[in-house]
């Protein structure tokens, strides 16, 4: 399915991005692994190896630094051109929310680190390792986690609404811009999900975090990865542009239904 496919998945050691990794790599690909986790990282490498035989790079990237970013993707483009091999697929899926404030009170620290990470280091990444793709890949394939909040704001959640609408933005334009190559550009869009993102936004409040999952069914990751799973193995003519995927009880990314569905 993904035999001879080099996959380099951002904030690859948990939650969604790590379900990613595992379907890709039950899928037969090559895996180059980005995240902040260090350790975890080399834990997940070890396994993914010793359990199913993939190759597997890793490097801690913090999606928020370009020199860290700018240095890794120079070391992929050098690790992976010395054995003759392409980069294949870019799995953009770091990102976080930090906060749930209204605009007009919220905290600028919380701010900076949702635009860093949701939208520069989204760019930062595609700026640097598509030109690579594009060069030595015979099928490259770029996706992005956005969200359903990146399809209409919601309350207190402007910014990180304003990043994830950004995500969608900037991958329709460089599905614009390189429409004339192999490349296709999708961005994944999931509803509720649970991970420890809500914990992330919410600084550590696991009481919070849980409140947020409260009489409802959300998505697991592996329903996300499946997606992902699923846009990565189309015939190469075929492009996903958008994929939209909630749980049965969520509309949109601001009404979801408490309680047992009718």
């Amino acid at each position: 399915m993904l035999e001879g496919k080099n996959v380099l998945v951002t904030g690859a050691s948990r939650g969604i991005g790590r379900a990613v990794v595992q379907v890709m790599a039950e899928g037969g690909a090559n895996l180059i692994l980005w995240s902040r986790s260090g350790g975890e990282l080399t834990v997940l490498a070890e396994d993914l190896q010793v359990r199913l035989g993939c190759r597997v790079w890793t490097k801690q990237v913090d999606m928020q630094r370009h020199d860290q970013v700018k240095e890794a993707s120079r070391e992929v483009g050098e690790i992976l051109s010395a054995e003759g091999l392409s980069l294949d697929i870019l799995v953009n899926n770091a990102g976080l929310a930090r906060g749930l404030d209204a605009v007009h009170e919220g905290d600028v620290d919380d701010w900076d680190q949702m635009i860093d990470t949701n939208l520069k280091g989204l760019l930062w990444a595609t700026r640097y390792l598509v030109p690579f793709m594009l060069a030595d890949s015979p099928a490259p394939l770029v996706i992005a986690l956005g969200s359903t909040a990146g399809m209409a704001a919601y309350a207190k959640g402007g910014v990180y609404c304003a990043t994830k609408a950004g995500v969608r933005m900037v991958q329709d334009g460089l599905r614009i811009d390189t429409v004339n190559t192999r490349l296709r550009v999708c961005t994944i869009q999931p509803g509720l999900v649970e991970t420890d993102f809500s914990k992330v936004r919410f600084h550590g409040d696991e009481a919070r975090a849980k409140k947020v999952y409260e009489q409802l069914v959300p998505l697991s990751p592996g329903d996300v990865a499946d997606a992902v799973l699923y846009v990565a193995t189309r015939p190469e003519h075929v492009q996903i542009s958008e994929l939209t995927i909630m749980p049965a009880c969520q509309a949109s990314g601001s009404v979801v239904h408490r309680g047992v569905l009718e």
